[in-house]
């Protein structure tokens, strides 16, 4: 299995693992969603909370140009920090929410 192919892999595991939280309040549904053909991978919480409508992307990240961008990281721990955790060289994990001229004073990616 190749490098690009083990992120993937670590990718979904730390989004499936954030999915098992569980969302408040109960009526609000939490969604996996990967799209393998261009890897790209969110977790989604969508609801109502009485007559207010609730959606938020808690987690999107993209796989390209041989890196893990997290576009959004609405976890404690950081999914970054777990992607290291699991073996990915910080290098490779670009956190695409910070600005890029600040990129490289987080330890971790550039581009």
């Amino acid at each position: 299995m190749g490098k690009i192919d083990n992120y993937r892999k670590y990718v979904q595991a730390v989004i499936r693992k954030h999915s098992e939280y569980k969302a408040i309040p109960e009526e609000t549904e939490t969604q996996l969603i990967f799209d393998t053909d261009r890897d790209h991978y969110q977790l989604v919480h969508a609801g109502w909370r009485e007559s207010q409508r609730l959606y938020g992307c808690i987690i999107h990240i993209d796989v390209k140009d041989d890196k893990i961008w997290i576009q959004t990281d609405g976890t404690e721990v950081g999914t970054a920090n777990e992607l290291v955790e699991m073996g990915v060289p910080k290098e490779d994990i670009v956190l695409a929410y910070m600005a890029p001229y600040k990129r490289q004073f987080t330890g971790f990616g550039i581009n």
